[in-house]
């Protein structure tokens, strides 16, 4: 667990500038924390001589405004920084995820929590540790150099116990580090469970097996709970050990000038300045150790992030093309077996598929890998063997994505920029949405749950075929695009996908016959290994 990982800078480029103006403000507040001591030094020597006492306090009130501003720089760059580097870092992980197949992005409970917490907590490490941690190798340093001119006896004292609280720091963040693996574990344990219940609740409650599952999750939670509290058992610990290192090495310092004050061997400025500057020696590193705790989650979250980023990416299929000899649209597939991570048998084996313009319908028993068929055409899944080529494809899965947005976003989704309400309205009625988002409070404005809760599940299976119809892919893969359909509806969809068959490459699965009786071309799927 190294304090700054340098590749931060590479895979979240917004973090250059913010971390080069925190430097360059770390800079400027340890010498504006020097300044403050030599300032307050010589109020005091005023004071105490009967002097002018105007000019020590401008300078004390002047360089204090100066270390208050550059505070609040350095907390607003430092929060800006934060959220838009974890705003980035997220951006940068769907990205690449959804550039690999779906065999080589991670499960969905690890991606869940990576992509919402872990990135959410990286901001603790960009807004608060990084600040701290350019202090930390400005100011000691600073310091040292001020007081080995100003008094080397404070000095030498400094140089040699300094070096302790980053020795004892070390010491604690490798068993931070263990502790902090063991409870981001629990917690992606507990996150991925959790999701499992929620997305087999109802199988659950049908079965009568809902209950069970609160066991289960408290047992989960207990697991978290004990992590995190170890966890915070050690940062307290830590930040005592840290405390008292420094409050002895400043009162060694302490003790050393007033006794050089008492003997005549030394000047009260100078003495002022020697035990104010001391504390600023250890100030920042002691910051670093109690910040460390509150980002910890956050290092090893950019180490889980930049560890997904380094995976080799391959594109999802075969060399893309997907064009007959005329130009229109075409999907192929040449000796085509596809088989599941981790196991042994294939669920497509030397399969040879190519549709072009028209309907193309795929039926088969359930088990026998046609929405994988879909999957590999779509480029989303690698196959086994074999070589896939397909041009720029529009996939309506059987469970397609519709998030918490307003109608209108979620049928814009894969549509061109550009497309007006006129057209939306259009491949509404298409598919025969049109009176009822109009019988909508807000029309095409109502706003939808996750999931498309608020529509029926026949209207959300219509509303993403009319996704389909806005889009300008070549081809349009459909899976069981009827299956929550009442007859009337599946007709209208049937022809729906007829007439788009008319002017792009359209391959829908399918167990209904009326929908077979519109193909130009049928694929039959049989079990791998069954005689055909």
């Amino acid at each position: 667990m190294r304090p700054f990982d340098p590749q931060l800078l590479v895979v979240a480029p917004a973090a250059r500038r913010p971390v080069v103006a925190l430097g360059i403000a770390g800079v400027l507040s340890g010498a504006a924390t020097i300044g403050s001591a030599f300032a307050i030094a010589g109020l005091v020597v005023a004071v105490a001589r009967g002097g002018s006492v105007l000019a020590p306090a401008m300078w004390v009130a002047a360089l204090f405004l100066v270390r208050a501003v550059l505070a609040h720089v350095t907390e607003r760059v430092a929060a800006w920084a934060g959220t838009r580097v974890a705003t980035d870092l997220r951006s940068t992980l769907l990205r690449a995820w959804l550039e690999r197949g779906a065999d080589e992005r991670p499960d969905r409970a690890r991606a869940s929590t990576l992509a919402s917490q872990g990135c959410a907590t990286v901001e603790p490490y960009v807004a608060r540790y990084l600040p701290a941690l350019i202090t930390a190798a400005v100011v000691p340093a600073a310091v040292v150099v001020v007081l080995a001119v100003v008094d080397w006896v404070s000095a030498l004292v400094v140089v040699l116990t300094v070096p302790l609280l980053p020795v004892f720091a070390a010491l604690i963040g490798a068993r931070t580090e263990a502790d902090t693996q063991r409870r981001w574990r629990a917690l992606s344990d507990l996150a991925g469970h959790f999701l499992d219940v929620v997305r087999g609740l109802p199988t659950l409650v049908v079965h009568g097996r809902a209950e069970r599952q609160v066991a289960t999750i408290e047992r989960v939670s207990e697991k978290h709970r004990v992590a995190t509290m170890r966890t915070l058992r050690l940062a307290f610990l830590s930040s005592a050990a840290l405390e008292l290192l420094a409050t002895i090495s400043v009162a060694i310092v302490a003790v050393s000038v007033g006794l050089r004050l008492t003997t005549g061997h030394m000047t009260l400025g100078v003495g002022l300045v020697a035990i104010l500057l001391a504390p600023e020696a250890y100030w920042p590193i002691r910051r670093v150790g109690a910040e460390f705790h509150s980002a910890a989650d956050g290092v090893q979250a950019l180490q889980d992030v930049i560890a997904e980023l380094g995976v080799s990416s391959g594109s999802a299929s075969a060399p893309a093309g997907g064009a007959d000899a005329t130009g229109m649209p075409m999907l192929e597939a040449r000796g085509l077996t596809y088989r599941y991570p981790g196991t042994e048998r294939d669920v497509l084996h030397h399969l040879d598929v190519t549709t072009g313009p028209g309907l193309t319908v795929v039926t088969g028993p359930s088990g026998t890998g046609k929405t994988t068929l879909l999957e590999v055409l779509a480029g989303i899944r690698r196959p086994t063997a074999g070589t896939v080529a397909h041009p720029t494809t529009h996939l309506v899965s059987q469970r397609p994505f519709l998030g918490a947005g307003t109608i209108r976003d979620n049928v814009l989704l894969g549509a061109p920029e550009g497309t007006d309400d006129d057209a939306i309205g259009a491949a509404l009625a298409r598919v025969g949405l049109a009176d009822v988002v109009a019988g909508l409070p807000a029309g095409l404005d109502t706003v939808l749950g996750d999931d498309g809760f608020g529509l029926s599940a026949g209207q959300r299976a219509r509303l993403v075929l009319a996704r389909a119809l806005l889009s300008t892919a070549p081809a349009v893969l459909v899976d069981e695009p009827t299956a929550h359909l009442d007859p009337a509806s599946a007709q209208l969809v049937h022809d729906v996908l007829a007439d788009l068959a008319r002017e792009r490459a359209v391959v829908a699965v399918t167990h209904r016959a009326e929908l077979v009786a519109h193909a130009d071309r049928h694929v039959v799927l049989e079990p791998v290994g069954a005689d055909r």
